[in-house]
């Protein structure tokens, strides 16, 4: 079975030929999808397609791009969200210092509230971080000694001493079409040492489309293009890569009911 664990459907690129996407990603054997919620305005449109599809699931929360619009988030609200059905995670949510969109301080407070709201339901939290390794690393540290939360590092470009820290926090990884471009030597090189039981697949579409579709709005269908530079970073077979993403996808997302021989 094949997952693509973060898409953004409801985006306007895919505004004119949405159900063609979504039908190319099933006839690409892409079985499930996770909707990624990136700020509350947009929630009813993500959680309508999730609604509407039986292999779309999805999640609710604040990108730190739009946490200057957010700055009064609490827990409560993501939670009361999050009881709603085919929610299955909490986010996208975290830091990004390197657009600096939305004040640092705004970033980090509205982040430990969706940490909070992850412990609260015991769903996954679906974290973004750019440029923030140190910041990123004392907070999740902190709130985990505080109470405990499981999270995902997705679309993980950053640091090495920070994807060492969030392993030993726990966290699980997503591996995206940036592992195929040409420079990404080092995201390579950490992909290789993250934990075996830990890594899951995604295209993050529209954006980071995977070498050959590189520079063009990427799709889900395009997940397995990630798969299969995954399995050759971690010299596994692609059967093996597909199993082994499968099982960490459903140790993660265990809200979501395995379907019967995947």
């Amino acid at each position: 079975m094949i997952i693509d664990s973060h898409v953004n459907l409801h985006a306007p690129q895919f505004d004119e030929d949405r159900d063609a996407v979504i039908a190319r990603a099933r006839a690409a054997g892409v079985g499930l999808m996770v909707e990624i919620s990136d700020r509350l305005a947009t929630f009813e449109a993500t959680h309508s397609l999730a609604m509407a599809h039986d292999d779309i699931w999805c999640t609710v929360g604040v990108h730190p791009h739009e946490a200057r619009h957010y700055e009064d988030l609490a827990a409560d609200r993501l939670t009361e969200l999050a009881a709603r059905p085919k929610v299955v995670g909490i986010g996208e949510c975290g830091l990004d210092f390197h657009y600096d969109l939305s004040p640092r301080d705004v970033q980090a407070a509205v982040f430990r509230q969706h940490i909070e709201a992850a412990r609260r339901t015991g769903l996954p939290l679906v974290v973004h971080t750019r440029e923030a390794d140190e910041v990123m690393a004392a907070i999740l540290e902190e709130e985990q000694a505080a109470a405990t939360f499981r999270f995902l590092m997705h679309c993980y470009t950053s640091g090495p001493r920070l994807a060492e820290k969030a392993a030993e926090l726990g966290a699980w990884f997503s591996v995206s079409g940036i592992a195929t471009f040409k420079a990404a030597t080092e995201v390579r090189e950490i992909v290789a040492a993250m934990p075996a039981d830990r890594i899951i697949v995604e295209t993050d579409c529209p954006y980071l489309a995977p070498v050959p579709h590189r520079g063009r709005r990427n799709e889900p269908a395009y997940v397995g293009h990630v798969l299969d530079k995954l399995a050759e970073i971690r010299g596994w077979s692609r059967a093996e890569a597909e199993a082994r993403t499968t099982d960490a996808f459903f140790a993660l997302f265990d809200s979501i009911p395995r379907p019967e021989g995947a």
